[in-house]
């Protein structure tokens, strides 16, 4: 209890400290935004920050930092590291710059911003990479929740599909204060009761269940077989850092009222999902008395059974009040991805206009775009749900790499004289290290050996800092 205690407390201090830190050497400035000065009643439209907060949060926090947390936790409690540190260091860097670059560049997406600093070439790759990871966000998010719906309900998930897909297809079709600003409100109360709920359930001992406290070692049932590095590095991903952030923060960009307002609202939900992960992976390895329980709970029945149970046996108690509690737990459960689901696909829809110059204003454009893509994410959601989630954590960590080192290029760039760009640099270079090992490692990947991905692993990120000592230092000189 005293460790996850300590990491909850880092998560809050982080924010308060570094948060501040980024925010005064980024430097905000009165400028109107783009939601101000392109006002269109479609995506450019002024929110209320408790609005623009609560729909960031939503959009970022989908299965990661809950299946992916689940996950990240069978290597033990170890994982509290990667959570607080990789969310203060890396993955709040990377959704504050992303969404601030956004809004100092007429809320561009996160294609067009990359290319934008990185070149005509990294422009193509990142069009097309952004829109193919957005679809395989936005089907991963669509099949899990219908699995978690239908569980909820004691239905068949084939009734439950078609609505979550129709619901999505609005979504992405609709202007933004149609659906998502309405609704996201009462997803954000499920989301909270379900967050505090749990870590209250687990804090209280409900159960008899005892919180473990941290140690280094890997606790993985399968032990060497699956390494700390890099494996947990690229399982606990939206809970630490995320390259599918950068994808929604612009969305938000489009309807922030005020530059000041980017520390609460990027980086300020950055670590509050940090916080939903940290709850979970504590609860994973408490409710099931260790990694080895929490194996097999998910080898028998997915995460979406995992969920279930530690939902009840946390917050199910006895009577009409344990019920109710439980049931809001699994909404803010089911709320999370289906809020990051329908935002996928209408950052992808987003994307593509910005890549053909698509004005979005009138429903025909729009719908020329959402359709097709619906109607991939509807195909796909037919295939193995853990090989999607596989490609999509790989892809996910790649895409935040490559938008940190942007945002290291753009903070040398206009930050001249000042090593404020390391803040970037810095977890762009160890990223690079761990997303390279990782595919050249994975099961999906060359199944190499460790003695081969570890050093090419090294090799690569030291070429990605030459190529970014190249595009500036050299470059200026």
């Amino acid at each position: 209890m005293f460790t996850f205690l300590l990491a909850l407390c880092t998560l809050i201090v982080g924010y308060m400290v570094y948060g501040k830190i980024v925010d005064t050497y980024f430097g905000t400035s009165n400028k109107p935004t783009p939601a101000v000065v392109h006002n269109d009643g479609v995506d450019y439209i002024p929110l209320p920050t408790w609005k623009v907060f609560l729909i960031q949060l939503l959009n970022i926090a989908g299965l990661g930092p809950i299946f992916g947390a689940l996950a990240g936790a069978m290597w033990g409690p170890c994982v509290y590291f990667w959570i607080v540190f990789g969310t203060i260091f890396a993955g709040g860097v990377h959704d504050y710059l992303s969404g601030m670059i956004s809004i100092r560049e007429d809320g561009k997406s996160i294609s067009e911003v990359v290319g934008n600093h990185l070149g005509n070439t990294m422009l193509l790759i990142m069009r097309v990479f952004s829109v193919v990871l957005l679809v395989l966000v936005g089907t991963v998010f669509m099949t899990g929740p219908a699995g978690l719906l239908a569980k909820l309900l004691g239905i068949a998930v084939t009734y439950v599909l078609p609505c979550v897909l129709l619901y999505y297809f609005l979504a992405t079709l609709l202007p933004i204060d149609t659906l998502i600003a309405r609704f996201y409100p009462l997803f954000g109360v499920c989301l909270i009761v379900m967050a505090v709920g749990i870590m209250g359930g687990m804090l209280m001992g409900v159960g008899g269940h005892i919180m473990p406290e941290m140690q280094l070692a890997n606790l993985h049932p399968k032990g060497d077989a699956m390494p700390i590095w890099p494996l947990m590095f690229i399982t606990v991903a939206c809970g630490a850092i995320s390259g599918f952030h950068s994808t929604q923060s612009p969305i938000m960009a489009r309807c922030l009222k005020d530059e000041k307002l980017g520390r609460p609202v990027f980086y300020g939900a950055m670590v509050a999902e940090g916080i939903i992960a940290l709850i979970w992976a504590a609860a994973g390895v408490t409710f099931y008395d260790g990694t080895g329980g929490l194996a097999a709970a998910l080898a028998a029945g997915g995460p979406g059974t995992v969920v279930y149970d530690i939902c009840v046996g946390f917050l199910g108690g006895s009577g009409i009040g344990g019920y109710i509690g439980a049931t809001l737990a699994m909404l803010g459960v089911i709320a999370c991805p289906i809020t990051s689901g329908d935002t996928a696909f209408r950052s992808a829809r987003l994307t593509l206009a910005d890549w053909i110059g698509m004005a979005q204003t009138t429903a025909k454009n729009r719908l020329m775009l959402a359709v097709p893509l619906l109607a991939i994410g509807g195909i796909l959601s037919q295939m193995n749900f853990d090989i999607i989630w596989r490609y999509f954590s790989w892809s996910n960590q790649t895409l935040a790499m490559i938008v940190l080192w942007t945002g290291a290029v753009y903070l040398y760039r206009t930050k001249p004289g000042s090593k404020f760009y390391l803040a970037a640099a810095i977890p762009a270079t160890f990223m690079a290290a761990v997303t390279f090992t990782y595919i050249l490692q994975a099961k999906e990947g060359l199944q190499l050996p460790v003695s081969v991905s570890y050093p090419c692993g090294i090799i690569f990120a030291v070429i990605c800092v030459a190529l970014f000592l190249r595009v500036t230092v050299l470059r200026k000189n």
